[in-house]
């Protein structure tokens, strides 16, 4: 066997995984036993894994989440009216690929952005390409991209973008070109990408966080305090 010219050969088509699921396979005393046709199916599921994890490392990197929240970490016994059907069905991830939205809402420290990063990080998990966003980070580099000239390639880039996370929505008041752009941000994502935006309510009611069920994005730069479904803090 030419194992030395085979293990060159993977590198240089960039199967990592493979190639190194053949060496594995080599120092095993009884890998003769098992049929080719086994064989080869080990190396390509673990090329396969290989190449799931890179893109996930990859995209986790590029979304800049803002907390390390996962749905597995979703505490659903506490009694805080977590409607755990709602956030399993939202992890699935269908509601971004149908370009759809989701509003999260609740008071100061309720969890808003927990989960929503979670949902952001299962995106992630799923291959979907993820941006995270506070909406006033956002608006300052868009400032800045209308400053240098590449405003139409942030813009294209987050519409491109197949979710996008925009945390403490309304929470301070815009000025008409901060207006101007977040809606520029939205409209080119109208039905064609998901949208999270996390948001504090109206009121100093103590309402625990909520989740709309995915709607069609938005047009204005309110944000949504009737909710259909409640589920409260998503911390562990």
């Amino acid at each position: 066997m030419l194992r030395q010219p085979t293990l060159d050969l993977l590198h240089e088509l960039r199967l990592a995984g493979m190639a190194q699921a053949f060496e594995e396979q080599l120092a095993m005393p009884d890998i003769g036993e098992l049929a080719f046709e086994d064989r080869l199916s080990l190396l390509l599921e673990r090329e396969k894994t290989e190449r799931e994890q890179r893109r996930y490392v990859r995209l986790k990197g590029i979304a800049k989440l803002h907390l390390d929240a996962t749905i597995e970490d979703i505490n659903f016994k506490a009694a805080r009216g977590l409607d755990r059907s709602l956030v399993l069905r939202l992890a699935s991830g269908q509601w971004i690929k149908d370009g759809q939205t989701v509003l999260v809402t609740g008071a100061t420290g309720s969890g808003k952005s927990y989960l929503a990063c979670a949902l952001g990080h299962q995106a992630c998990q799923l291959g979907i390409s993820t941006r995270y966003f506070r909406v006033s980070r956002l608006l300052d580099q868009l400032a800045l991209a209308r400053a240098d000239g590449s405003y139409p390639k942030l813009v294209q880039r987050l519409a491109n973008t197949w979710l996008l996370v925009l945390d403490d929505w309304g929470l301070a008041s815009l000025s008409g070109q901060g207006r101007h752009d977040l809606l520029e941000v939205l409209d080119d994502r109208y039905a064609r990408r998901g949208t999270i935006l996390a948001s504090q309510p109206p009121s100093s009611t103590g309402t625990m966080p909520s989740a709309t069920p995915p709607s069609g994005t938005p047009s204005s730069t309110g944000c949504s305090t009737t909710p259909t479904a409640s589920p409260s803090r998503a911390a562990r």
